[in-house]
Protein backbone atom coordinates (compact mmCIF):
# COMPACT_ATOMS: atom_id res chain seq x y z
CA UNK A 1 0.00 0.00 0.00
CA UNK A 2 1.34 3.57 -0.76
CA UNK A 3 2.60 5.31 2.12
CA UNK A 4 0.25 8.07 0.48
CA UNK A 5 -3.13 6.33 1.99
CA UNK A 6 -1.47 5.55 5.38
CA UNK A 7 -2.68 7.50 8.51
CA UNK A 8 -0.36 7.10 11.62
CA UNK A 9 -2.85 8.84 13.97
CA UNK A 10 -5.87 11.08 14.36
CA UNK A 11 -4.01 13.82 15.52
CA UNK A 12 -1.74 14.21 12.57
CA UNK A 13 -4.99 15.71 10.95
CA UNK A 14 -6.25 18.00 13.69
CA UNK A 15 -5.74 22.11 13.76
CA UNK A 16 -3.52 23.24 16.14
CA UNK A 17 -5.20 25.35 19.35
CA UNK A 18 -3.50 28.46 19.46
CA UNK A 19 -3.99 30.57 22.71
CA UNK A 20 -7.07 33.43 23.03
CA UNK A 21 -6.03 36.04 21.37
CA UNK A 22 -5.13 39.17 24.08
CA UNK A 23 -6.32 42.22 22.84
CA UNK A 24 -3.46 44.77 21.82
CA UNK A 25 -2.78 47.65 24.03
CA UNK A 26 -3.70 48.91 27.91
CA UNK A 27 -5.99 46.29 29.31
CA UNK A 28 -8.03 49.16 31.40
CA UNK A 29 -10.65 48.06 33.39
CA UNK A 30 -13.19 49.55 36.03
CA UNK A 31 -13.43 47.90 39.38
CA UNK A 32 -16.61 45.87 38.30
CA UNK A 33 -14.64 44.74 35.60
CA UNK A 34 -11.49 43.85 38.07
CA UNK A 35 -13.86 41.37 40.33
CA UNK A 36 -15.59 39.76 36.73
CA UNK A 37 -11.73 38.92 35.60
CA UNK A 38 -10.81 37.39 39.59
CA UNK A 39 -14.28 35.66 39.45
CA UNK A 40 -14.10 33.96 36.38
CA UNK A 41 -10.25 32.85 37.30
CA UNK A 42 -11.78 31.49 40.39
CA UNK A 43 -14.46 29.97 38.60
CA UNK A 44 -11.89 28.47 35.96
CA UNK A 45 -9.56 26.86 38.07
CA UNK A 46 -12.01 25.34 40.10
CA UNK A 47 -13.39 23.68 36.70
CA UNK A 48 -9.81 23.18 35.64
CA UNK A 49 -9.45 20.95 39.66
CA UNK A 50 -12.53 19.06 38.71
CA UNK A 51 -12.01 18.17 35.00
CA UNK A 52 -13.01 14.53 34.09
CA UNK A 53 -10.50 13.96 31.55
CA UNK A 54 -7.10 15.87 29.74
CA UNK A 55 -9.03 17.19 26.87
CA UNK A 56 -11.52 19.33 29.06
CA UNK A 57 -8.39 20.18 31.58
CA UNK A 58 -6.23 21.52 28.21
CA UNK A 59 -9.89 23.18 27.16
CA UNK A 60 -10.00 25.00 30.25
CA UNK A 61 -6.39 25.55 31.12
CA UNK A 62 -6.29 27.33 27.78
CA UNK A 63 -9.43 30.07 29.15
CA UNK A 64 -7.66 29.93 32.28
CA UNK A 65 -4.28 31.12 30.72
CA UNK A 66 -6.42 33.95 29.25
CA UNK A 67 -8.07 35.16 31.55
CA UNK A 68 -5.13 34.94 34.30
CA UNK A 69 -3.48 37.05 31.89
CA UNK A 70 -6.35 39.79 31.65
CA UNK A 71 -6.12 39.86 35.46
CA UNK A 72 -2.92 40.16 35.81
CA UNK A 73 -2.12 43.48 33.80
CA UNK A 74 -5.76 44.85 34.75
CA UNK A 75 -5.51 48.91 35.30
CA UNK A 76 -8.19 49.77 37.43
CA UNK A 77 -9.29 53.12 36.07
CA UNK A 78 -10.84 56.21 38.76
CA UNK A 79 -13.97 57.20 38.55
CA UNK A 80 -13.78 59.57 35.51
CA UNK A 81 -14.81 63.46 36.02
CA UNK A 82 -17.91 65.25 36.10
CA UNK A 83 -19.61 65.70 32.56
CA UNK A 84 -16.36 64.31 30.63
CA UNK A 85 -16.58 60.66 29.14
CA UNK A 86 -13.92 58.29 30.36
CA UNK A 87 -13.81 54.68 31.06
CA UNK A 88 -17.33 53.71 33.13
CA UNK A 89 -18.76 56.64 32.25
CA UNK A 90 -22.44 56.68 31.38
CA UNK A 91 -22.79 58.64 28.36
CA UNK A 92 -26.51 59.64 26.78
CA UNK A 93 -25.78 60.85 23.27
CA UNK A 94 -27.87 61.68 20.35
CA UNK A 95 -27.47 59.71 16.93
CA UNK A 96 -29.46 60.35 13.94
CA UNK A 97 -31.81 61.70 15.98
CA UNK A 98 -32.22 59.05 18.68
CA UNK A 99 -31.74 59.26 22.08
CA UNK A 100 -29.19 56.25 23.09
CA UNK A 101 -27.36 55.75 26.74
CA UNK A 102 -23.95 53.56 26.75
CA UNK A 103 -21.45 52.76 29.75
CA UNK A 104 -17.66 52.68 28.18
CA UNK A 105 -16.08 49.70 30.10
CA UNK A 106 -12.75 47.34 29.84
CA UNK A 107 -12.41 45.35 26.58
CA UNK A 108 -13.87 41.97 28.76
CA UNK A 109 -16.74 43.03 30.78
CA UNK A 110 -18.42 44.82 27.42
CA UNK A 111 -22.09 43.57 26.86
CA UNK A 112 -23.98 45.55 23.90
CA UNK A 113 -27.13 43.94 25.03
CA UNK A 114 -26.63 45.47 28.27
CA UNK A 115 -25.66 48.85 26.92
CA UNK A 116 -22.11 48.30 28.02
CA UNK A 117 -19.27 48.86 25.27
CA UNK A 118 -15.63 48.72 25.25
CA UNK A 119 -13.11 52.03 24.85
CA UNK A 120 -11.65 50.17 22.10
CA UNK A 121 -14.80 49.62 20.25
CA UNK A 122 -15.78 52.13 17.60
CA UNK A 123 -18.34 54.10 19.05
CA UNK A 124 -16.61 54.27 22.42
CA UNK A 125 -13.31 55.21 21.13
CA UNK A 126 -15.18 58.41 19.32
CA UNK A 127 -16.80 59.26 22.86
CA UNK A 128 -13.74 58.96 24.82
CA UNK A 129 -12.84 62.53 26.30
CA UNK A 130 -15.82 64.28 24.95
CA UNK A 131 -17.48 66.51 27.60
CA UNK A 132 -21.58 67.23 27.60
CA UNK A 133 -22.68 69.64 24.74
CA UNK A 134 -19.92 68.66 22.53
CA UNK A 135 -20.49 67.73 19.18
CA UNK A 136 -18.16 64.70 18.08
CA UNK A 137 -16.90 62.98 14.62
CA UNK A 138 -18.44 59.35 13.98
CA UNK A 139 -18.38 57.23 10.91
CA UNK A 140 -16.96 60.06 8.51
CA UNK A 141 -19.23 62.86 9.90
CA UNK A 142 -17.93 65.75 11.65
CA UNK A 143 -20.90 66.30 13.94
CA UNK A 144 -22.69 63.00 14.10
CA UNK A 145 -22.90 62.68 17.96
CA UNK A 146 -24.31 65.21 20.57
CA UNK A 147 -22.99 64.46 23.79
CA UNK A 148 -25.79 65.16 26.30
CA UNK A 149 -24.86 64.11 29.57
CA UNK A 150 -21.84 62.07 31.30
CA UNK A 151 -21.72 60.90 34.68
CA UNK A 152 -19.93 57.81 36.37
CA UNK A 153 -21.70 55.11 36.44
CA UNK A 154 -22.71 53.70 40.03
CA UNK A 155 -22.98 49.95 39.27
CA UNK A 156 -19.48 49.59 37.69
CA UNK A 157 -17.44 52.17 39.66
CA UNK A 158 -18.51 50.12 43.11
Amino acid sequence: MSVAFRRESDDEHKEPEYELPIPVGANLVTPHGARLLAEEVARLEALVAAAPDDEARKKLMRQLRYFGTRKATAEIQPAPAADVVGIGSRVAYRLNGTERHVTIVGHDEAEPAAHRIAFTAPLGRALMGAEAGEMVAFQGREDAIAILAASADAEVMA
